[in-house]
């Protein structure tokens, strides 16, 4: 099967909604489907928790940062303290950074191993970067852009994924079958995991739209984050990159200063995204 042939299977099954998650995944989306009830009782949530080691160590972790209001008084040394610090929206960003996590758990190939790594840096940068950005330039939820932060390149893990099975997928690919396969599959994955419709719409934008000025969507929020990242994703850019401080009007809403500030204060939220992603 050559590439073309590659990419049509791997997009046929996601249009048929043939998504394979694996094995892992689906407790944690049961964890997703739960949070998704704002009356999910707090007991609920910790037993669920509890369920996944990671989770539970990475949502304390969380809650003792800086970034998301740790860094005075007593360190939290329980899931319970850690929710109800966090509460469920930072929590279901967490959820979905294990689900991404859990895409490159997989892969075999180091190559590929290594894409996967580099992607979740990315994942990580962007996440943070949209959320300091939504506080403090377009006016969006913080919440909705670290989560959708997140999982703006799930697509990008699935297909590499996918990819240690067709051999060469994704080596160079002057014709950008690679992206539109990206695209495509990407907003089947965001569909099966229930992704909310203003998130994945954003999302699947992402390739095609401009910044508006002033910056002040969702959308905008995941360009500008996408721009500024400190790591580049391996599979193509999502955007055309910006220069740190140019002369054009976007200028007059982030000026050299206001960026090294939020990308100091971002710096913090990457670190506690981060860690480890094939565990």
């Amino acid at each position: 099967m050559n590439k073309l042939e590659a990419f049509g299977y791997i997009v046929a099954q996601a249009a048929r909604g043939e998504i394979t998650f694996p094995t892992s995944v689906n407790a944690v989306l049961r964890l997703q489907q739960a949070l998704d009830d704002p009356d999910c009782p707090l007991d609920e949530a910790i037993r669920l928790v509890l369920a996944e080691p990671q989770l539970a160590a990475r949502t304390v972790a969380m809650a003792n940062s800086a970034a998301f209001g740790g860094g005075g008084g007593p360190p939290i040394t329980n899931v319970r303290a850690a929710i109800t610090r966090l509460g469920y929206r930072r929590l279901q960003a967490l959820v979905a950074s294990l689900i991404v996590r859990q895409f490159g758990s997989r892969i075999s190939d180091p190559g590929l191993r290594a894409k996967a790594e580099q992607l979740w840096q990315h994942t990580t940068h962007v996440a943070a970067l949209a959320g300091v950005l939504a506080r403090r330039v377009t006016g969006v939820n913080p919440d909705t852009a670290l989560f959708a932060g997140i999982i703006h390149e799930v697509g990008g893990f699935y297909l590499l994924s996918r990819a240690d099975e067709y051999q060469g997928l994704l080596d160079d690919d002057p014709e950008n079958w690679g992206e539109l396969c990206e695209d495509v599959v990407g907003m089947e994955v965001l569909k099966k995991l229930a992704v909310p419709g203003p998130v994945a719409g954003a999302i699947g934008e992402l390739r095609r739209a401009w910044i508006n000025m002033p910056p002040s969507t969702l959308l905008d929020t995941l360009l500008l984050a996408n721009q500024y990242a400190a790591v580049a994703s391996p599979l193509g850019a999502r955007a055309q990159p910006l220069p740190d401080h140019a002369d054009s009007a976007l200028d007059l809403v982030i000026d050299a200063d206001m960026l090294a500030a939020i990308r100091m204060e971002a710096e913090e939220a990457c670190r506690a995204l981060g860690g480890p992603l094939l565990v």
